[in-house]
């Protein structure tokens, strides 16, 4: 406990110091959260890290990550992300040939999302951190709220099982809880921070991001659960891997900025 304590603070005065400073060194700090997120999951898949379809998918997710004010500086004006993407999958789908299909298709779509949903997910953090530091802490701290909720209320009054086959510690009960704990500090937050929106439509984003930052939660749990793992990884100690400790987080900051860009 207090290894988990120390790592906590730790890490969390590192992550909150940065998200204050912002610019490049937030930047570079999206980057190492989302390659080493991404080395995660191939680790799961059991997939040699080193390999060409590895390093592929590597670049595959570093596209994904990079903000497009970034991509539209160093790629010619005919090329963007989004080609740029499109070659790297071509070339994932050509390795299945070139190995004669020991590295199969359906390892090529593991990479392929693994790439996506990791790199977009750091991609929106760093967007939305651009939009402004309040912008990216209401979100921030609707998850915590929610994360504690889930679990205060879960332990004390929680008997029904939320996806037991999945995450069988969950429980509804914990779920609602978490879900009126967001609710509550989105409450707060509308009268602290000068948001440019109004008290009924944070209420309604912090219930939208309650319930796909627990589904981002069960998702991480689903797929340890496939592959037979406890953790994703051991970089924090006590805490796990960096999808352990930011798996809400890249499932929801893509919808809260679409939501915040609407």
């Amino acid at each position: 406990m207090k290894q988990r304590i120390l790592t906590g603070v730790i890490a969390g005065a590192l992550f909150l110091g940065l998200v204050i400073f912002g610019d490049w060194p937030f930047g570079l700090l999206v980057f190492a959260l989302g390659t080493i997120g991404y080395y995660e999951l191939i680790r799961m898949k059991k997939l040699n890290l080193f390999s060409a379809q590895s390093v592929l998918g590597l670049l595959l997710t570093c596209v994904a990550i990079t903000p497009k004010q970034v991509s539209d500086s160093i790629l010619p004006v005919q090329i963007g992300k989004t080609e740029v993407a499109i070659v790297l999958i071509l070339l994932l789908l050509s390795y299945t040939v070139i190995t004669k299909n020991t590295f199969t298709f359906e390892d090529a779509s593991f990479i392929v999302l693994s790439s996506f949903y990791v790199g977009f997910g750091f991609h929106f953090m760093y967007e939305l951190r651009n939009m402004g530091i309040e912008d990216f802490f209401f979100p921030l701290f609707v998850i915590w709220a929610t994360d504690s909720g889930a679990y205060f209320i879960g332990k004390s009054m929680g008997k029904s099982k939320l996806w037991p086959d999945i995450s069988p510690n969950k429980t509804i009960e914990g779920s609602i809880g978490g879900i009126l704990c967001a609710v509550v500090v989105a409450i707060i937050l509308s009268n602290v921070l000068t948001l440019d929106y109004s008290m009924l439509y944070l209420i309604l984003v912090s219930i939208l991001v309650s319930i796909f930052g627990q589904l981002g939660d069960l998702v991480q749990s689903a797929y340890k659960r496939y592959y037979g793992i406890k953790d994703s990884g051991k970089l924090l100690p006590g805490h796990g891997g960096i999808l352990d400790r930011f798996d809400s987080i890249i499932f929801t900051l893509p919808i809260v900025y679409l939501l915040f860009v609407i």
